[in-house]
This record gives structure tokens, sequence and C-alpha cells, in this order.
């Protein structure tokens, strides 16, 4: 099918079988056309607990899927594109994370919602990008915090916290790709231009750039700033573009790309709706226990 026909297809499938489209900001431009919702992870999720629809497809990586899972345990769950994992999130497992917490003793575990459903069930709080700092800063004031598994962002959050803060050797190497001569030759080449970079990039990149954000933050900060660099994925400008055409949005590099999320197609959507890919599934013992770290953080924030 060509791209038009694609497109009806989809929305002819999508009334058929109820289904919610969400896709993560750092999906390709294409897959906006078809979503209903397009944001952050957790935003995603929670969007869709709310509507409650019978089927979720979640355009990003397992486990955000999951995470929608955990939310909406009475809808049916398909991530769009089965293969699309997170590298960052592979890089801790709950065995390892127990092993870890029994070396160290009394700590408190906070869990970036970049992991694995087993990792969030196995620690105290959960916590994103945008309210990793908030999150510390409730827990027990002389504990130490056992931070996985992004070791960039557990050291901004150190840094803004004063916390005793043991990072977890884990990174998005997107984020991690970044240098500070980026920022450099961005200023250079934008004058005019704020650089917005991400906490999951290194301390030395956070501390020359003008603000620091998450995806939504950086959405949020289109609304106040008509030229940007992202030190991101390159694939929020497209989504800063699609509903602020007027501005100006730059990526730090061009080639932060984040293969996982450009796996997914029009004709794999079309194959997910159509039943072809399995449903996301989380042992309930799992997921209630990764819900409790979650429901936490939801009420930190």
């Amino acid at each position: 099918m060509n791209r038009p026909e694609l497109l009806k297809e989809i929305a002819r499938l999508k009334k058929k079988t109820g289904a919610l489209i969400l896709a993560h900001n750092y999906q390709p431009a294409p897959v906006f056309e078809v979503a209903d919702f397009i944001g952050d992870s957790l935003d995603l999720s929670r969007r869709a607990a709310e509507a409650r629809p019978p089927f979720i497809l979640f355009c990003g990586v397992r486990f955000m899927a999951e995470t929608a899972k955990i939310l909406s345990p009475e809808s049916r769950v398909v991530l769009a594109e089965p293969k699309a994992g997170c590298e960052m999130a592979d890089m801790i497992t709950a065995s390892a994370l127990r092993r870890k917490r029994s070396e160290l003793g009394d700590v408190a575990v906070v869990a970036y919602v970049n992991t694995p459903a087993e990792v969030k069930a196995e620690s105290d709080i959960c916590c994103t990008s945008a309210n990793a700092v908030k999150v510390v800063n409730s827990l027990e004031p002389n504990r130490r915090v056992l931070f996985v598994p992004d070791r960039n962002l557990a050291r901004y959050v150190a840094r803004e916290t004063g916390r005793d803060v043991i990072p977890w050797e884990g990174f998005c190497y997107v984020h991690a790709f970044f240098r500070v001569e980026d920022i450099r030759r961005a200023r250079q080449e934008h004058p005019n231009s704020v650089v917005v970079s991400h906490p999951e990039c290194t301390l030395e990149v956070l501390e020359a750039s003008d603000f620091v954000a998450s995806t939504g933050g950086m959405y949020r900060l289109a609304r106040e700033h008509r030229s940007m660099v992202l030190g991101t994925e390159a694939g929020m400008c497209r989504r800063i573009l699609r509903d602020y055409p007027e501005n100006e949005c730059f990526p730090l590099r061009r080639d932060a790309l984040c293969r996982n999320m450009k796996l997914t197609t029009l004709e794999g959507i079309v194959c997910a709706l159509e039943g072809k890919v399995e449903d996301i599934t989380i042992p309930s013992e799992v997921a209630g226990r990764a819900s409790a770290a979650i429901e936490r953080m939801l009420a930190v924030v």
C-alpha cells in the first residue's frame, strides 16, 4: 500500500478495534499523523489510563508499552514494533539490582521509568527525567539513594539535591554522545538560539547549556523561545516544528538518532492493528509491585 492507503487502512482498523494510538516524541514523523496522543512515555501512559480504551497501541519502545500495561491492566496493550527495545533499559536486570542492593545495605532504590517492569518491581519508587530531582528530595533526608540505570541522570540529580546518590553504570548512547564542543559549534551556527539539553547528557554538557529539560519540558519551552538547539534525539525537533511551524529548532547533532525509536513504520502499525503482534503481558505479581513504585512517584508529583 502507498502512504494514503496506509493512512486510510489505519483509520479503518482504529475504528474497528477501538485502538488508542500513542506515539513518543522521538518517533518518525509519519507516525505522528496517526497518533491520538504524542508526548513523553509516562504522560502517554497516564493519558491512556484516563481514557481506559480497550486497546492501546504504543509507538515507542518496550519499557513504555510495559508502563502503559501496568497503568492500564484491563486494556490490551501492543507495541507497534516488537523489536524496539531500549539499550539503556537493557543495562540493568532485576537479579543484578537485587545483588547490588544486598551489597549496599540500607539504600532507597529509585528507578528511572526507562527500565523493565521487573526492575521497577524491585524498586522503592520510580521517576522520570522531569521529576527525578523532586522524587529524590521526597525521600528520607539521610538515606543513601541507588539510582538506576542512568549514571548521567543520577549525577545530575546528585548535583541538584546534594544527596548521596549512587549511580548505576547505565547510559543512553544518544545523550552520552554529545560533547561541549557540539554546544560551542551550535552557538556559532545559531547565535540567536537557546541551547536546551536533556538530563541524560553528561554534567559538562548540561553546564554548558542554557536550560536542562525533559522532552516534555523542551516542548513547553518552545512556547517561550522561538529558536532552540536541542541536546536530545534529533527527532524532537520535528515534533516541536509540527506544532510550532513558525519556530526554529535545530538538533545539537543531526546524527543523534535512536535506532530503536526509528523502527516503527506505518506498515508495522497496520500489522499490529490486525492482531499480528503479540500483546504485552506482565506477571501479576511483577505488575503489582511495579505499579506500587509508579504510584509512589505519582503521589510525589
